[in-house]
């Protein structure tokens, strides 16, 4: 198994409303997760984005056309402001307004890429413990335009996130399980699907299945829908998985030590760089390593 040192940081960003947005990065590249930025996070993705000696942002992942993910005034300003190199949108075609919109910005950009099944299944193969990034072929299209979300695997860094957008159908959740030893044994941080709401997606199996050892969950401390669910928190805490959210702060995960075989969990104050609490944990690649 090829084991590398990188510098690897991710961040998800309190946005003071409704809605997600992340950032990774893997020692070069550095990918906002989400087109969002507000008031709240902007100067926070600008501290990110310093702290990893980068001056504008290479990839924009999008994983939906709701506006919680993806807004166009904040669209526009990601693109005047941040300078993706490329930008990743989601295959399926939006049923609001603004998501039309959104889409005919995104494809007037010199190199944006629709993540469709026809593009994910003309991909190479993924090999077990390597360091690249994976997207996952849920060739269906669903009436509900949550489950049409984009699903990624970020591991081109020394510690994987998985991405899971606004995901609710169960048979999404065992489609990805099925998928073979990756998802099942690679995955050290999980950003809860559709911002840990109890919709049958997230479920014990599924938990069990990943076994993440951090899930990151992006709300507002008030959020109507009382998000991450009190049954998420438990279902969580049963199966040993640290939950950190967006509620008080930003949340910052990065690799530590020379050899980048762990990596910290940080949950900041809001609107500070003060540390509200934190926890180390080792790489699932460093434990496959031993």
């Amino acid at each position: 198994m090829e084991f590398k040192s990188l510098n690897t940081r991710f961040r998800a960003y309190q946005l003071g409303n409704e809605g997600s947005s992340f950032s990774y990065f893997d020692g070069s590249s550095f990918t906002l997760i989400e087109a969002r930025v507000t008031e709240t996070s902007a100067p926070s993705i600008i501290a990110e984005l310093k702290a990893c000696g980068k001056t504008r942002i290479d990839c924009l992942h999008i994983t939906s056309w709701d506006t919680d993910h993806c807004r166009q005034s904040e669209l526009e300003e990601i693109i005047e402001s941040l300078k993706p190199t490329r930008i990743e949108y989601p295959g399926y075609t939006p049923h609001t307004d603004s998501g039309k919109e959104c889409l005919k910005i995104v494809q007037a950009h010199i190199n944006s890429k629709k993540i469709d099944s026809t593009y994910v299944s003309n991909l190479d193969n993924a090999t077990n413990w390597t360091y690249h990034n994976i997207l996952y072929n849920n060739s269906k299209t669903y009436e509900n335009a949550n489950d049409n979300s984009t699903i990624k695997l970020f591991r081109s860094g020394a510690f994987t996130v998985l991405s899971l957008g606004d995901l609710e159908k169960s048979e999404i959740a065992d489609y990805l399980l099925g998928t073979g030893d990756i998802i099942k044994e690679e995955v050290d941080v999980m950003i809860l699907a559709h911002h840990g709401a109890d919709n049958g997606f997230t479920t014990e199996k599924f938990i069990q299945g990943v076994s993440p050892k951090v899930a990151i969950c992006t709300s507002n401390y008030d959020n109507q829908y009382d998000h991450p669910k009190p049954e998420i928190r438990e279902l969580l805490y049963e199966n040993s998985v640290t939950l950190y959210t967006t509620k008080t702060g930003d949340v910052v995960i990065k690799t530590i030590g020379d050899d980048t075989i762990a990596y910290k969990a940080i949950n900041l104050k809001a609107n500070s760089t003060e540390v509200s609490s934190d926890k180390d944990f080792n790489t699932k690649r460093y434990d496959h390593w031993l």
